[in-house]
């Protein structure tokens, strides 16, 4: 027979009431009655109904998370760390993918936004006006992309970018391309803002190639044209374009590093499984997931304050390995 809040009242010696609150709001209780519902409550292995719960506090006990693909390796290491985050402050984690169409992503958050309780964007793809007009009617946090009055996460993608073409300078490379994520991503704006920089501080000539699709076939895509310019080494918007560079390259006979070296960006489980071993900048994905669910729980607690939106910037770290190597 299935515990009841009648039970846990009879062995806490409390009221039903006051088990609603002692569980629901605990602030409400005085704290010696909220400690014998909490223990009478674990003994019985009982635990309150999320949608009862609701009608009580008016929170729902979820969160909701929108990224732009599944498919990409990058994402399911956040969103595991979400998760075990979350749960850890008893939230469930509703999530949607967008297929990397922006169009969409409004749409989900509006249809999602009366059965949560806030929001986490992965990299979302919107336009920022769309997405302030959310800003004070459901609580959000943004994750690799900064949207003011959103509360954000990001990665150092400029230290990232120095730390990577400082690596090929020192392999003799003096001419880099990048082949570029999507348009409307700002990582891509970001990572393209610091490769930029950091090209022009160390006098080596960047050759911009365009944009692609964040996938393996984007890469595949930009290969010839990588391979018609005079660089000797491309520096890819992620990992998965870097994989499909490699992939085409070696189809031609170009061969990695010994012809071109590669350098991907987030350092996702497949990279340290090819060969060669893909050099790329490393990401704190688990942090970066920790980090936008303990904000958005403030933000949930406390709301908007006058001050400026909270911003926390994640550590890049270089790894290298064999796709890069001497000009």
């Amino acid at each position: 027979m299935a515990v009841t809040i009648k039970d846990v009242a009879r062995l806490a010696g409390v009221s039903q009431s006051s088990v609603c609150r002692a569980l629901a709001d605990p602030d409400q209780v005085r704290p010696e009655t909220r400690e014998r519902v909490e223990t009478a409550a674990r003994n019985l292995g009982y635990y309150p109904n999320r949608a009862a719960r609701s009608l009580i506090t008016g929170r729902t006990g979820n969160i909701g998370v929108v990224l732009p693909d599944l498919a990409n390796p990058f994402f399911p290491t956040v969103v595991k760390a979400i998760q075990t985050q979350a749960r850890l402050f008893d939230y469930a984690v509703f999530l949607s993918d967008t297929d990397e169409e922006s169009s969409v992503e409004v749409p989900l958050i509006k249809a999602l936004a009366k059965q949560v309780d806030g929001f986490l964007l992965c990299s979302p793809r919107a336009g920022d006006d769309e997405l302030k007009a959310f800003a004070r009617q459901t609580p959000m946090v943004v994750l690799n992309r900064r949207v003011t009055p959103f509360p954000s996460v990001t990665a150092d993608n400029a230290d990232g970018m120095r730390q990577a073409i400082a690596h090929l300078q020192a392999l003799g490379h003096r001419r880099v391309a990048y082949v570029g994520g999507p348009r409307n991503s700002w990582s891509n704006r970001d990572r393209l803002r610091g490769l930029r920089a950091a090209a022009a501080s160390t006098g080596l000539e960047l050759i911009e190639i365009g944009n692609t699709a964040p996938t393996v076939d984007g890469g595949i895509a930009a290969a010839d044209l990588v391979l018609a310019s005079p660089a000797t080494a491309v520096v890819a918007y992620n990992d998965l374009v870097a994989l499909g560079l490699i992939n085409r390259c070696t189809a031609r006979g170009a061969a990695v590093p010994e012809r071109i070296s590669v350098v991907g960006f987030d350092d996702i489980l497949l990279a340290g499984l090819v060969s060669p071993g893909l050099t790329t900048v490393a990401i704190a994905k688990e942090q970066i997931g920790r980090a936008g669910v303990d904000l958005l729980l403030d933000l949930m607690t406390n709301g908007h304050g006058d001050e400026r939106p909270t911003r926390r910037v994640m550590p890049t770290q270089l790894v290298v390995r064999g796709s890069t190597g001497p000009r």
